[in-house]
């Protein structure tokens, strides 16, 4: 039986690693952290190198943008405490930060063809993160959950 850990668990966790004075755990807990969450990282950005384009993967255009853009966070204070994959806007340049969740269709996406403000198209949304996150997320769970439970042990 597998048993899944919550948010709370990892706030307790890393509520108990802060009050203690012990850096080269905390420095593990991040350590096995990433490493649960990155064999995520390649399959998300294979998605995006094969997202339909007339023109071919280029490491410069839009997709190679969002590729670049793809990294593993980890956080170990907060509310948000965890480990996640992340196709960060931030790391995109100006005026192209909201793409990847235009081409995810989470947002509408227009735009003028070529410039052209007179003529305008919606494009097509190509899910890319959810769909191919969701069938790999049960092994990075049980990842993170040896992660915390190996933690616990040692904080125990």
């Amino acid at each position: 039986m597998i048993e899944l850990r919550t948010g709370e668990d990892l706030r307790r966790i890393s509520t108990a690693l802060r009050r203690m004075d012990d850096k080269e755990l905390k420095k593990r807990f991040r350590k096995e952290l990433r490493a649960a969450a990155t064999p995520l990282v390649p399959v998300v950005r294979a998605s995006i190198r094969n997202i339909p384009s007339s023109r071919g993967f280029s490491p410069d255009g839009l997709r190679g943008q969002m590729v670049r853009a793809t990294r593993v966070e980890v956080r170990t204070v907060g509310r948000d405490a965890g480990a996640a994959i992340r196709v960060d806007g931030r790391k995109m340049p100006d005026k192209r930060r909201s793409l990847p969740s235009m081409v995810e269709g989470k947002k509408r996406w227009r735009h003028p063809v070529y410039g052209n403000r007179a003529v305008w198209v919606t494009q097509t949304s190509r899910p890319y993160f959810y769909r191919v996150v969701r069938p790999a997320g049960a092994a990075s769970r049980r990842a993170v959950n040896r992660v915390l439970d190996g933690i616990t042990r040692d904080i125990s």
